[in-house]
């Protein structure tokens, strides 16, 4: 009994990652109505990176009309689940006020959650909200946190960024 539960559940979980790597091929060929098709089933099981996926072709107008609100909806399920790139792009989406009404203390929520997962381009984000003060106290010690964070990974704007706040505010990179 134990070893046919295996078996069904191996066999499961192979579907299930069959599905979604069938999507990524068929979105790299350019067929998004497959992908949105095999996704929207992984996505119904709780696959946070089909969730993802989908925000991302509503988001794009990958395969179906570009629509913000529904890249918010597949963006969100997919971050609370605690995928980074969807927590990165619903900060965006937070920031840019696309698909949601503009709220920069949400974009830092989200982005302060991929930040700390190692997402340099959330990090990148953040410390631009942390140096205007949008969404989160000023403090330039934070951005300069953040920056270099995402520098070390190689992320070109935190480098900019580094160089002209360090230029500016030479104490806040001393810490």
């Amino acid at each position: 009994m134990l070893k046919h539960f295996l078996l069904v559940l191996l066999v499961s979980v192979s579907l299930f990652a069959g599905n979604f790597e069938k999507g990524l091929e068929a979105a790299q060929k350019g067929d998004y109505q497959t992908a949105l098709k095999l996704w929207k089933i992984e996505a119904k099981q709780g696959n946070s990176a089909a969730e993802y996926n989908l925000g991302i072709m509503y988001e794009f107008g990958k395969g179906v009309k570009q629509d913000h609100k529904e890249a918010v909806k597949w963006y969100k399920l997919a971050a609370k689940q605690g995928n980074s790139g969807a927590q990165r792009n619903l900060g965006n989406m937070y920031q840019e006020g696309n698909g949601v009404n503009l709220d920069y203390k949400e974009a830092a929520k989200w982005y302060k959650l991929a930040a700390n997962q190692g997402d340099s381009e959330a990090q990148t984000n953040l410390g631009y909200l942390y140096v205007t003060g949008k969404g989160v106290p000023k403090d330039k010690v934070k951005a300069y946190k953040w920056w270099l964070e995402a520098a070390k990974q190689g992320e070109s704007k935190a480098q900019n960024n580094l160089d002209f706040l360090c230029k500016e505010s030479p104490w806040a990179c001393k810490q």
